[in-house]
């Protein structure tokens, strides 16, 4: 007969404790890591929320979503570029009056000169390349500040655009042109009371977000970073895939997802991974957060900042070419006021006045927030001269902010 000789259970008052304290601290460290991004999240939500109980549940209609997208999509374009531009450590005010030369140079050459609308979208292309090329050469290589540079490429690509307009609206464009900027995804597959193409991609994006978080989970335990709780990740995982499969049900409900939903998710993917995992990404951050440590390093700071704005001037193009097509007309009025609210989606989205701090996800976000802001006000019949209080008291709100979570890391 034998005896079990093995020790007896802890008794449960002798049982090993502590463990949920350690999730709860581990969760708390986790989220003053990431304060500007769950912050700016919880401001979205929120916002959504009140909207949708305000206006009675029309915030959300899938119509309305699809016009979310559509009415936004130029200062989402531009605020991915002003976003690393503020990484950068610098600023660009011209991109507003960019815009507007871009689409009256378009306009000129589609409608004036019946230029075939592909090869005029690259002239205007390489002309915005050209515009954040002079500039960036001005600040990079001469060392003029890029406010002073910026402020002075407003005031001449303003002039320019009324040199080409004449002071004139000019239109309409192309019926392809308008497409990309008002239209949506074909119908494919078989008639369903969905768009089946959004529905597979919104399958697909599911896809690529599970991926990329279990990769980072994983790059976390390999350079033996403390990751979430294996409870709290799912519970991650699960809010993402439902956040995402909402908004792939509400725009399959109406027309699909539109075509410039799709430009903005390539820009996002294509900048998104560029700043995360290539070389000039890290140099952006490494000149915006401690620039002589930078130079130190061996980073060559003009040639990064040259190429910053270099991309600020094609995205600035790429975004005036899409406001020109949305409102099918190019107008020497047009651009008026993008750049701050480029700028201000950037900071509400988690960019710091100091640089080297940022994501493109959150130049979204901070897009998104603004949107939803200007639709909700406009849906519950609030005047345009209290829309701007409201958004000025936003975007003081989130730099206070900034300002606040500084002081509060360093004490």
């Amino acid at each position: 007969m034998t005896t079990d000789t093995s020790p007896p259970p802890p008794a449960a008052e002798e049982r090993p404790s502590g463990a949920a304290p350690a999730v709860a601290r581990l969760l708390m460290d986790n989220v003053r890591r990431n304060t500007r991004q769950y912050g700016m999240l919880f401001a979205l939500g929120l916002l959504v929320l009140l909207f949708q109980i305000w206006t009675g549940g029309d915030l959300l209609l899938p119509r309305n979503v699809s016009n979310l997208v559509l009415q936004n999509s130029y200062i989402l374009i531009l605020a991915i570029g002003m976003m690393i531009v503020i990484i950068s450590g610098h600023i660009d005010l011209s991109v507003g009056s960019l815009t507007a030369l871009v689409g009256a140079v378009a306009a000129v050459l589609m409608v004036e000169h019946q230029i075939a609308w592909p090869l005029a979208v690259g002239i205007t292309l390489l002309i915005g390349a050209a515009a954040g090329a002079l500039q960036g050469f001005f600040i990079a290589y001469i060392g003029i500040p890029s406010f002073i540079v910026t402020l002075a490429g407003m005031l001449l690509f303003r002039g320019l655009t009324e040199i080409f307009l004449q002071g004139q609206t000019l239109g309409p464009f192309p019926q392809g042109l308008q497409k990309v900027a008002n239209g949506f995804l074909p119908e494919v597959g078989p008639v369903t009371n969905y768009h089946n193409l959004t529905l597979l991609l919104g399958l697909g994006v599911i896809a690529v977000v599970i991926n990329q978080e279990v990769r980072t989970r994983r790059r976390q335990a390999e350079f033996d970073l403390t990751p979430l709780p294996r409870n709290l990740f799912v519970l991650k995982l699960v809010a993402l895939v439902a956040a995402v499969a909402t908004a792939t049900l509400l725009l399959a409900s109406y027309k699909g997802a539109p075509v410039v939903l799709l430009i903005l998710a390539v820009l996002l993917g294509c900048f998104g991974y560029v700043m995360r995992n290539v070389v000039v990404g890290r140099h952006i951050y490494a000149i915006g957060g401690n620039l002589p440590a930078a130079k130190l390093s061996g980073v060559k700071d003009r040639r990064t900042t040259f190429a910053v704005f270099l991309n600020m001037g094609v995205l600035a193009a790429l975004a005036g070419l899409v406001f020109a097509a949305r409102f099918n007309a190019a107008s020497p009025k047009a651009g008026i006021n993008f750049e701050l609210e480029a700028i201000a989606a950037a900071f509400i989205g988690g960019a710091s006045m100091s640089g080297g701090v940022g994501t493109v996800l959150g130049a979204i976000i901070g897009g998104l927030v603004l949107g939803v802001l200007n639709n909700g006000m406009n849906l519950v019949g609030i005047g345009t001269d209290w829309q701007q209080v409201i958004k000025g008291l936003a975007l003081l709100a989130a730099v206070g902010f900034d300002v606040w979570n500084k002081r509060r890391a360093t004490t």
